[in-house]
């Protein structure tokens, strides 16, 4: 019950239905706040009990000053929590753990359970082994069940244990399309009460239900577990950037070139730690499934949201996708009851603004590594003959003529591109030739554009277009298609556009993430031999959110972010050295060439497939039965009890250590004395270099442990799907083939110098570590810039405390991962402003002290530590931000606070 201080609780009535709410109007300055804090002033209103939250709060968040750096702490309680299955599975590891430290500690297990609505999809497991075959979904599938049956016997028992928690199951959609198409509510309705729909996630780019009006973004895992045992989200009220949109998009733009360019001028603004809200009379002009995309982006541009307000067309979407006429009208209702309806001419209070007139947005596409990096699609084969060159050996480059480009960072000239024509012989006997720049993998994929029905449609049409012209994908290329639900494939089947998407080699291969999350699968034998003898620098187009370097496949170097559309284009072109702007894509049957534009439908032929090919009928039949499964998910085998069995045997679900040895009483922190540096790292370094993802390979760590344990070559999976045994991840912790340890010079790869040995010889990161903590000596990580950007990835966090880091010290952060940081009992610390490993002369080979850390042991949280590095010495900055992440860190981590929370309760 909410202690009421501003006497805001009222009552709504909606048809017959009538709901308790919290209104808005009672507290002053209210009216000015921006639609996001809005939501936030409505949370604490209503979760108001007078020590966690209190009307003092409420009072700071009603008088927010928009031009304050954030210093207020506020406590936020997500209505529900969303998880993928990457990051669900340890999760509800994590809580089967917590009821037996709890059963040990004299607790009653029950007590650990979801307090909230805690929904799973199973999303990210589906890998692309098949493809271009007609029959390429089923066999993945069959594939995705023969290496996950252990996973997925877990979660089923997690669906009967635990109350409040239930499972989409394999094969249905990846979990943020779901959520926009199915389980996203707006607004909540509970116990009588009517509220804002508002969430967590386990995956970054749970923002992508801010195109709903939702208010939610990614958390580690750690944080969603606290959030379903009712622990609030400890938060700064934060700076709120208004982002106006004005005008239309021009005919033929897409929401990926409109999602590019708002990427790219938000990472030049700085939105990190912010919330980005969209105002403005264009607003009205994007469609729902727009806004979803630019939503899904906010951890690219590295915002905490990116989110849109109520308005029509969020109804006319909710109508569409099958909700009900009381939901409807209930969403409707309430957010003008509370001001939260979208007044186009309104100019609310921002702490910075940015604006973009629809009609200059222009095709783009992203790459070769990073979702920022825009290139004009007119400029694209131009920019890709100078990138090229950072993926290519000095030979190459002496072949291509170093003289021919310029020294600046200007697109080069195209007669210096290095070039290395191979010849593949491949399995069916066909001969053909690949060089730098061959597009190997054009990947229809991820939720950021196959929830967006114009850019799928698009895609499907140029298919068409260029099947009736003649044309055909490259043999060099693998071309997949895994929309993010059923409904896609339902309105292709009644468009009959299914069967041109097929003979381009676009065949279903899964409803799942796949490519965007390094789920590619492996390329054909003869390509991948080929690529890797003569160190071919090739790419990959996708229509996904990331492109970072070691992501979507090891054989592939170079990757780029493209509209659906553009994905199928560049199958057919087969090159980045192709300017698809004006050069043939192909020629047709009678010899004369085809361009991109003869292939390119027109507004009005997308809009009129998506007018007469999509139907409510789709929406509720899909999700009529969404957590039942199949009858392959009904028949697994699953064990019953509070409490899980675990499998000794099992390779893939094992009791994490985390509570080991744990008390009721918390131990005093401590200085770190005498560490050793486990990694020196450059400049945005991502959770993807930290944390394990992709293929595991034989020779490293990981292999190495799961051939002792008698798993065969062909069954490792990924690391992803391993994510609940602990042993296999740890291992994995900083062993991204493209990572780059700088006191390991000349690797790539988990490598570092074991300073337990003589000499200090490179050895395996996960190696080193054991002897470390087998010496007792503690260590610690140095980095640059943007330190844990990319998604919010637990296993960044739990790998690294597991192999015995008590600090990191970067010269910045992204949000998630340092917060991830501490619920791990990893101390984050920051070098002094404009400072670096490099400015102060440390090589990573010193013994570290770091003193001062004591302090926190007064209830306070110190400014900064001194850091003793062999002969240098600086002040760090303590970057536990809040006295909720104070008390994480005093416990030891997120965990064990939530264990004795409950406990004492």
């Amino acid at each position: 019950m909410s202690a009421n201080s501003f006497d805001a609780r009222s009552t709504l009535q909606v048809g017959d239905e009538s709901y308790e709410i919290f209104r808005l109007d009672k507290v002053e300055g209210s009216a000015r706040l921006p639609y996001s804090l809005k939501v936030l002033l409505e949370n604490l209103l209503r979760t108001e009990d007078g020590a966690n939250i209190t009307a003092d709060h409420i009072r700071a968040l009603g008088g927010w000053d928009s031009q304050a750096q954030p210093s207020q702490e506020i406590q936020f309680t997500p209505a529900r929590v969303i998880m993928q299955d990457f990051t669900g599975v340890p999760c509800v590891v994590d809580l089967a753990t917590m009821r037996e430290a709890v059963k040990e500690l004299g607790g009653d297990p029950a007590k650990i359970n979801p307090l909230a609505p805690a929904e799973l999809v199973i999303d990210h497991s589906v890998i692309a082994d098949k493809f271009g075959t007609a029959n390429a979904f089923q066999q993945n599938v069959e594939l995705e069940y023969g290496r996950n049956k252990e996973r997925y016997q877990f979660l089923r028992w997690g669906q009967t244990a635990f109350d409040e928690f239930k499972v989409v199951p394999p094969g249905t959609g990846i979990v943020h399309q779901v959520n926009i198409e199915h389980l996203a509510r707006t607004v909540m309705t509970r116990n009588g009460q009517a509220y804002p729909d508002t969430l967590v996630g386990t995956d970054s780019h749970t923002t992508m239900v801010n195109g709903l009006g939702v208010l939610g973004w990614g958390v580690g895992g750690i944080e969603a577990e606290a959030a379903m045992l009712g622990q609030p989200v400890s938060m700064l009220i934060p700076r709120v950037v208004g982002f106006k949109l004005t005008g239309e998009l021009k005919p033929g733009t897409t929401a990926t070139d409109l999602v590019l360019t708002i990427t790219e001028m938000l990472r030049k603004h700085g939105v990190v730690g912010k919330f980005v809200e969209f105002y403005g009379e264009g607003v009205a002009a994007t469609s729902l499934a727009n806004r979803a995309t630019i939503g899904n982006m906010s951890p690219e541009f590295g915002s905490t949201a990116a989110i849109f307000p109520i308005d029509d067309e969020t109804l006319n979407y909710l109508k569409l996708t099958g909700r009900s006429e009381q939901q409807v009208a209930l969403v409707e209702a309430y957010a003008k009851e509370q001001g939260l309806w979208l007044d186009p001419a309104a100019e609310p209070d921002f702490s910075e603004k940015l604006e973009l007139d629809l009609s200059t947005v222009v095709p783009s596409i992203a790459g070769p590594k990073r979702p920022q990096d825009r290139i004009v699609l007119a400029e694209a084969a131009q920019q890709f003959t100078h990138d090229v060159r950072n993926y290519v050996s000095e030979a190459d480059l002496d072949e291509a003529g170093k003289e021919s480009f310029p020294a600046s960072d200007a697109p080069a000239v195209s007669n210096g591109t290095p070039s290395k024509p191979t010849q593949v012989v491949a399995a069916d006997g066909s001969v053909f030739e690949i060089d730098h720049g061959a597009v190997t993998v054009a990947a229809i994929t991820s939720c950021t554009n196959t929830s967006n029905p114009y850019v799928m449609v698009a895609a499907a049409l140029v298919a068409k277009k260029a099947v009736e012209k003649g044309l055909s994908r490259k043999p060099w290329v693998k071309t997949t298609l895994a929309p993010g639900s059923k409904v896609v494939t339902d309105y292709f089947d009644k468009a009959n556009l299914t069967p041109y998407l097929d003979k381009l080699g676009f065949n279903l291969v899964g409803y799942g993430c796949t490519t965007c999350i390094g789920n590619s699968g492996p390329l054909d034998e003869e390509i991948s031999k080929a690529i890797n003898e003569s160190d071919l620098a090739v790419t990959s187009v996708l229509s996904g959110n990331r492109n970072f370097e070691g992501r979507i496949n090891p054989d592939v170097k170079m990757n780029y972010l493209a509209s659906p559309p553009l994905v199928v284009a560049y199958a057919i072109a087969g090159s980045m050295k192709v300017d698809i702007t004006t050069e043939a894509l192909g020629t047709d049957q009678d010899g004369n060439p085809v361009y991109l534009k003869d292939i390119w439908p027109s507004e009005a032929e997308v809009n009129d497939v998506v007018a007469n090919a999509i139907g409510e009928d789709m929406f509720s039949k899909s999700y009529e039965d969404v957590f039942a499964g199949d009858a392959q998910w009904q028949a697994l085998p699953i064990p019953t009890g509070d409490t899980f069995e675990w499998d000794p045997q099992s390779t893939y679900v094992r009791k994490p250590p985390y509570f080991e040895g744990m008390t009721m009483e918390t131990s005093p922190v401590s200085d770190v004395q005498g560490a050793r540096v486990l990694a020196k790292l450059g400049d945005s370094v991502t959770t993807d270099h930290i944390s394990p993802a992709g293929a595991i390979k034989a020779d490293t760590p990981a292999g190495q442990y799961l051939t002792e344990h008698g798993v065969e070559r062909r069954d490792f999976n990924s690391y992803g799907s391993r994510r609940g045994n602990h042993e296999v991840m740890i291992r994995g912790t900083f062993a991204n083939i493209r990572l780059r340890n700088q006191i390991a010079p000349g690797t790539e790869g988990g490598f570092t110098r074991d300073f337990t040995q003589e000499g200090g010889p490179v050895s395996f990161i996960y190696d080193a570590s054991q002897n470390y903590q087998a010496a007792g000596i503690p260590l610690v990580i140095l980095a640059g810039k943007e330190y844990g950007s990319g998604s919010s990835r637990d296993w960044a966090a739990k790998g690294t405390a597991l192999l015995g880091v008590k600090a990191v010290i970067a010269e910045s952060y992204e949000r998630i991962h340092r917060s991830n940081l501490i619920g791990m009992g990893v101390l984050p610390l920051q070098f002094p402003e404009g400072a670096s490993a490099q400015s102060l002369g440390l090589t990573g080979e010193e013994t570290f002290d770091i003193t001062g850390v004591t302090a926190l042991n007064d209830g306070g949280i110190p400014e900064t530590v001194k850091v003793k590095a062999g002969d240098v010495e600086f002040d760090a900055k303590v970057r536990i931000d809040t006295p909720g992440e104070a008390d994480y860190y005093r416990n030891g981590g997120i965990m064990q606070y939530v264990l004795r929370s409950l406990i004492r309760k």
